[in-house]
């Protein structure tokens, strides 16, 4: 079935490669983009092609039919949205828009929503009312933080396959999740990236485009809250940190903007693959050098299922402390903005002086 679904990709992609120069679906370099030429995108339909053909061949006796077609017809949404964008490059409220409807459809008629939250001593918070706000946001950020990555050839869609194998590994063995079959359907979603990545590594024949960082983000937030209807704030964290390259870079890329005085839409070069560029490193070195912290976040985010809850508090603090060193240092935030080196090196200068 994995192999499948990755060969139905592998081997439909050159067809959406030459429908993407049909449709005008182009990628022509400007000053935001690495690349020296033009290049076809939407490359995301090959993976929802190959997605879909796998769940309704092998999965569609698992869910409930009203589920699966809800789904799919979300995923329509986004993949249009997508689409347009590639060719004719929305504003970034037309693709919130886009976003929005699947997410409503999602949360209305998939019923796939965020209901509780379990806290230590506190216990069981029903959100009630709030449950769709809750919910909605969730799809937003997630829909939106693999979107941004989305900069480098390979750099989303290897990032995401690690991401979903994590997340398949977890679902699988660790959350008390009734239906395997999510865990099976982040496993499908994995296999389809792993077909296109040939064509996506460096140097790109085809970008996955807004059609694909669109679709795998979505789809990850959906299957994330598939596990999450009744979190605790331990299982609410896994996929946070599972997904830290793009949360990070999303979370910092607004803050940036925000310090900066800017429209938190404002495209910039400051994110984290565009840092790592500038510090000397080739394309390929910052996409496999992403995918290394990616495996990191991976490996921390294994720990927490089998981390008493104190100790998965201090991973917490220590993922945090070590992320906002390494942010820092990278210049993510702003080139004068180092507010938690600065401190460090305050406090080595009174341990010194002190000593004298």
């Amino acid at each position: 079935m994995l192999f499948g679904t990755g060969l139905i990709s592998l081997c439909i992609t050159p067809f959406i490669r030459k429908l993407a120069f049909t449709l005008g679906a182009v990628d022509k370099p400007n000053q935001r983009r690495v690349n020296k030429k033009a290049i076809p995108t939407i490359g995301g339909l090959g993976i929802f092609i190959a997605v879909n053909i796998s769940m309704m061949l092998f999965l569609r006796y698992n869910f409930p039919t009203h589920t699966l077609f809800s789904v799919f017809i979300a995923e329509c949404v986004i993949i249009i949205t997508g689409i347009i964008d590639d060719i004719r490059e929305l504003r970034p409220r037309q693709k919130m828009l886009g976003i929005l409807i699947a997410a409503l459809i999602i949360y209305y008629l998939a019923g796939i929503q965020m209901n509780s939250l379990t806290l230590p001593i506190v216990g069981k918070i029903q959100f009630g009312i709030f449950s769709m706000p809750i919910t909605i946001f969730w799809i937003l950020a997630i829909t939106n933080a693999v979107n941004l990555i989305d900069g480098l050839d390979g750099l989303a869609t290897g990032v995401s396959f690690i991401a979903l194998c994590t997340m398949g590994i977890i679902a699988y063995f660790f959350l008390n999740i009734q239906n395997p079959s999510i865990a099976i359907s982040i496993f499908i979603l994995a296999a389809a990236l792993l077909g296109f990545l040939p064509y996506n590594f460096h140097p790109a024949r085809i970008f996955l485009g807004d059609t694909g960082a669109l679709f795998i983000g979505f789809m990850i937030s959906i299957f994330s809250l598939q596990g999450l209807k009744n979190v605790t704030f331990i299982t609410l964290l896994i996929p946070v940190i599972i997904l830290g390259v793009p949360v990070t870079d999303t979370f910092y890329a607004i803050l940036r903007r925000i310090l900066n005085k800017q429209p938190i839409s404002r495209a910039d070069k400051h994110h984290l693959h565009h840092q790592l560029l500038q510090m000397g490193f080739t394309v390929p070195q910052t996409v496999f050098a992403i995918y290394g912290i990616s495996l990191i976040f991976s490996f921390i985010s294994l720990m927490y299922p089998i981390s008493s809850f104190a100790a998965s508090i201090f991973l917490t603090i220590f993922v945090l402390l070590g992320l906002e060193l390494f942010i820092e240092a990278i210049g993510l935030l702003g080139e004068n903005r180092h507010p938690f080196l600065n401190m460090i090196r305050k406090f080595a200068h009174r341990l010194n002086r002190n000593r004298k």
